[in-house]
């Protein structure tokens, strides 16, 4: 067998013909005998008791199935993390948008017409819309404190820094919503009956997570609920909890009805009232030397979670881990907390979290250079995270990483030098300004501290009578390659032609559990459990003697021939048991917080129209450490697409807020950019290997979001002379500034917010 034959190798899609051809069956495409459609009677205000409702006439209402919250048979929440959420409001609402009736009628276009014909009467009750609001008015959504969840991180002297410093540098850093934007809208299809129970089909990132809340929901038991992914038309994290939702009211619609349900948002309904990332807002104050190196600080990490719990203690969990960045912090405290608002509840987003706190970071390295005097790159020089050092958390470093080279050679790739040197210069005329910034940051694999460790994963690969190998896993496929590269570790590791590898359909009536498709940790973890189930198929057919130890793909497909027609389709499995020097302090929230770190350096070269105030994005370098590339187009493209998305998180993608309730829900009034908006995105990858992935990766799909917002914006400060420390970064903020600070004046080495010691 040839070492790495096909790892390393960019083989065909699995699914790549079936999309291109038309054959891949998404949600919308299927259709059941006798299904109806569902639709949802949402609230219109953001916080209020529910008094009454009036069905309209000239509606045939007998035709309709309605169904409100005394229809659930189970518990009337959507299980996650906290059950705070219900399937349908119950006689209070805490957000527009939120879910009160459900209807299901055999002709879809009957529905909006019936939906618009029903209104509510509320009793008002007060709301707030901002994390500041939030916490002057403490307890108005809960009778309690507006509160989430916190995080404390504390190491070393905090307190003793602040008197060694020479300088104390402060700043605050915000950051927007950001709507995910996938090409296929929410969708699900749901039957019951009595003796199976339930079933739904849909477009979604974790089958298990919507069996578990369909067991609450329809008080069901597991082998009572089964949930089938369809082909997935993008996800981003906008499909990990909400298919939930949307899963649970197909299914009570299906369960009152006893008939087949369906239920598609069109795209107003998919943005208006499904998660967002989160907006954010973090505070530095950072004590440092007159040579540049940070002595400690204080961050205060804070996002806004809408108005139920969701997913927001992992996205403030990974924000409040990465917030220090790629640096050492001798001393730091972080204090970070999710505070209730009454928007929508906001959820996963790739990155989540990291890509808020670390642009702060990133924006604060530049405020604490200018004050000190050193140049951009050379303040990251003088603090990198060496090998042996620890995190915030106080993980010990234990990967050769030289971040000093991989700045090094991002800074060579981008000719960042000749550039800084020659915009300095032409920017002294003319109505456009051209910058250059750099961002350096870390993104952990995995989930955080021991969230792999209770998830306790497991996989299937699965010898076939006809001589292939099956995958069973819950991981999912939307776009990302996760059934291309599980199948190239198996093949690479079986010693098989990639062809005699297969995949299973994502159903939880037929895959065991092996964690949800998010946090970066499909090829890590999932992929490194893969390759120990494969080994086990090895050698049940080696030891069994059916196989010789050295052979050839054809020779191993007529053992496996051989031994299921004597024995049985055998499948082998592995479970995740995480590495004894890999431990997380949960209580403390401190230790290893990941079992592996990727890191990058992007550099940004921008252009500011001063006529338009607009910024083009003219080059983007993006080198990154990832361990072992599996599949070179499938990470190019992770990489692109991740920065694409980030330069519409930077610069176009802007909600509009109105008590709560996105009012730009549209693609005619939601600003992303398109292929015209994009530069020359020039990928570059260092391989460092990693024991605890499979043959060495890192997880890769969320890094590529944390770096565009930075260099970025750094690059736009670099051309204007001038700070802005939010984004979305729109024409019209870029105009406000230059119109109100004097660029003389108020320049990069004003000392606002700055205190000298």
């Amino acid at each position: 067998m040839t070492s790495n034959r096909i790892v390393g190798a960019s083989v065909p899609r699995k699914e790549g013909r079936d999309k291109v051809t038309g054959r891949a069956q998404y949600i919308d495409d299927m259709t059941l005998p006798n299904m109806l459609y569902g639709a949802t009677v949402r609230s219109r205000v953001p916080r209020g008791k529910i008094k009454k409702i009036t069905f309209g006439s000239g509606i045939a209402w007998n035709e309709f199935v309605i169904v409100s919250a005394k229809d659930i048979p189970g518990k009337n929440c959507i299980v996650l993390i906290v059950d705070d959420q219900p399937c349908l409001a119950d006689g209070i609402v805490n957000h527009p948008e939120e879910p009160i009736l459900l209807l299901a009628h055999p002709d879809r276009h009957a529905l909006p017409k019936a939906v618009d014909t029903i209104s509510i009467e509320y009793e008002p009750l007060p709301a707030v819309f901002t994390i500041e609001e939030s916490e002057e008015h403490r307890e108005i959504i809960w009778g309690k404190d507006n509160t989430f969840k916190t995080y404390l991180v504390e190491k070393g002297d905090i307190d003793g820094v602040w008197e060694k410093a020479d300088y104390i540098v402060e700043g605050e850093y915000r950051t927007g919503a950001q709507e995910q934007l996938y090409i296929e809208n929410n969708g699900m299809i749901a039957t019951y009956d009595p003796e199976r129970g339930v079933t739904v089909w849909g477009s979604l990132q974790c089958p298990y997570y919507i069996h578990k809340a369909l067991m609450t929901l329809c008080n069901l038991p597991a082998d009572k609920v089964r949930v089938v992914q369809m082909e997935t038309g993008g996800a981003f994290g906008g499909k990990e909890e909400y298919p939930s939702m949307i899963a649970g009211h197909a299914a009570l619609l299906a369960i009152k009805s006893g008939r087949p349900v369906k239920i598609i948002y069109d795209r107003m309904e998919d943005m208006a009232a499904t998660t967002k990332r989160h907006p954010s807002r973090t505070r530095h104050r950072t004590a440092v030397t007159k040579g540049g190196k940070i002595l400690g600080g204080e961050i205060e990490f804070a996002v806004d979670g809408g108005a139920y719990t969701t997913l927001s203690p992992v996205v403030l969990s990974r924000g409040t881990i990465h917030a220090g960045g790629p640096y050492y912090w001798p001393n730091v405290r972080i204090r970070a907390k999710a505070m209730a608002t009454n928007a929508p509840p906001h959820g996963a987003f790739r990155g989540f979290g990291a890509p808020q706190s670390l642009f702060a970071m990133e924006r604060h390295m530049e405020r604490i250079a200018q004050v000190v005097g050193l140049s951009p790159i050379e303040i990251r020089r003088r603090n990198f995270l060496q090998p042996g050092q620890t995190t915030t958390t106080e993980q010990t470093i234990r990967e050769a990483i030289d971040l000093e080279k991989l700045l090094d050679r991002a800074l060579e790739l981008s000719n960042y030098h000749a550039k800084k040197q020659r915009f300095s210069k032409d920017n002294r005329m003319g109505t456009s300004k051209k910058g250059i910034g750099v961002a350096a940051f870390l993104h952990g694999a995995g989930f955080t501290g021991s969230g792999e460790r209770n998830l306790s994963s497991v996989v299937d690969v699965e010898a076939c009578a006809d001589g292939s190998v099956r995958v069973l896993v819950s991981s999912t496929e939307f776009g990302q390659g996760t059934k291309t590269v599980l199948c190239q570790i198996v093949a690479e590791t079986l010693g098989l032609e990639y062809d005699d590898v297969t995949i299973a359909q994502a159903d939880t009536g037929e895959v065991p559990n092996s964690g949800p498709t998010v946090a970066s940790r499909t090829v890590m973890v999932v992929g490194k459990l893969v390759q120990s189930a494969a080994l086990g198929i090895k050698q049940t057919l080696t030891t069994s003697g059916a196989l010789e130890r050295s052979y050839s793909p054809a020779e191993f497909r007529t053992a496996c021939q051989n031994y299921v027609a004597a024995h049985g389709t055998f499948r082998s499995s592995a479970r995740f048991e995480a590495p004894s020097d890999v431990f997380w302090d949960d209580e403390k929230y401190r230790g290893e917080a990941y079992a592996a770190f990727a890191w990058a350096v992007y550099v940004a070269e921008v252009t500011v129209d001063l006529s338009t105030y607009s910024v083009s994005v003219n080059d983007l370098v993006a080198l990154q450490e990832v361990g072992k590339v599996l599949h070179p187009v499938l990470a190019r493209g992770q990489i692109v697409g991740g920065i694409a998305q980030g330069i519409g998180y930077t610069l176009y993608e802007k909600v509009i807020w109105q008590n709560g309730r996105m009012q730009n829900s549209q693609m005619t009034n939601y600003i992303m950019p398109t292929s015209a908006d994009l530069p020359p995105i020039r990928v570059f990858f260092e391989e460092m290997g990693n024991i605890h992935g499979a043959f060495g990766a890192k997880g890769i799909g969320e890094l590529p979001m944390d770096g565009p917002a930075p260099s970025i914006i750094n690059a736009v400060e670099d051309a204007l002379q001038v700070r802005f420390d939010a984004i979305p970064l729109l024409p019209e903020d870029i105009f406000e500034k230059l119109a109100t600070e004097s660029i003389s004046k108020s320049g990069p080495h004003s000392a606002g917010g700055v205190q000298s010691q």
